[in-house]
């Protein structure tokens, strides 16, 4: 076989090649870099929109076969492979060492159970550290979505309630941004211009986009779903809850409200890119962990 590689665009947002990558990414169905993490990155705020271009793309022919990608920040690689080409992951990870670390900042993400990739990275010198990511698991055949709501309070989604800034304002507080000193919420026309490029695209169903709100109109929990009928399986991101409003069980009833209508769609199952109690309480089950490695010949 001939594999030909290139760069990905320079042009952020919904291009030819982010199609391309999705679609390389949802016929894979893996866990360790899935097809909803990168919709949910390519028009996150926070995207390093000049290092797009560093992604790399293996090709046979048309197809892509491989990538080596970052989340959002330069720093830490996932090089992801249809299984008939592992062995690219040794060029994908030199290639990914030289190109996207962040200075002397670099790891690749290695599921726990990719024994291949573990040999071909101690080979080149990586260790695996104490740092991991983990997914959980929803079977939708196996647990209940019932959830209860308190009195005046209800559900809405984004497509029926489109406000960005309840969205934003959420958010905001909901990952303790106030409680950590970042100040109040200002809504800003850079947050309106960017929430419009988050939800107003391609491949986002604002029906997915659930809030619960209190009974002063305001926006107190969120969960946001990202589902595609050609994978068995959906995801959760984000989720956030107002701190005044924790322990109701509203962040509850968001998510089981978010896996109830995604498994209306078709989903099997749903994942979350997490190991948070909250998410066991709720139903799902530990599913699949993975390993930040990093060169010990190398500082940083």
């Amino acid at each position: 076989m001939t594999i030909g590689f290139r760069n990905y665009t320079k042009e952020a947002g919904i291009t030819e090649d982010y199609h391309k990558v999705r679609e390389f990414l949802l016929q894979l169905g893996s866990t360790n870099y899935t097809y909803a993490r990168w919709d949910w990155m390519i028009t996150h705020d926070y995207l390093d929109k000049n290092a797009l271009n560093r992604i790399g793309l293996w090709e046979d022919g048309e197809n892509i076969v491989g990538v080596s990608i970052f989340d959002l920040q330069l720093g830490t690689a996932y090089c992801l492979t249809n299984p008939e080409y592992s062995e690219l992951k040794r060029d994908m990870l030199l290639y990914s060492e030289e190109n996207l670390a962040k200075g002397d900042k670099f790891g690749v993400v290695i599921p726990d159970l990719d024994v291949h990739f573990q040999g071909i990275a101690a080979d080149l010198g990586f260790v695996a550290t104490e740092n991991k990511e983990s997914d959980a698991i929803f079977y939708m055949d196996k647990t209940s979505t019932e959830f209860t709501l308190p009195e005046g309070y209800r559900i809405t989604t984004m497509q029926e309630t489109y406000d960005l800034y309840q969205y934003y304002r959420v958010l905001w507080k909901g990952f303790n941004h106030e409680l950590n000193g970042e100040g109040e919420f200002e809504f800003t026309k850079e947050n309106e211009m960017s929430g419009n490029l988050q939800m107003k695209r391609d491949n986002v169903d604002q029906d997915l986009k659930i809030a619960i709100v209190a009974p002063d109109g305001s926006f107190v929990s969120y969960c946001g779903m990202w589902y595609d009928k050609k994978s068995d399986f959906a995801v959760i991101e984000p989720v956030a809850t107002d701190p005044d409003y924790r322990r109701k069980g509203l962040g509850q009833a968001a998510v089981l409200e978010g896996i109830r209508l995604v498994g209306e769609l078709g989903a099997k199952k749903v994942l979350v890119g997490s190991s948070q109690q909250f998410y066991y309480s709720i139903g799902m089950r530990p599913f699949s962990t993975a390993s930040e490695w990093r060169n010990i010949n190398v500082k940083g």
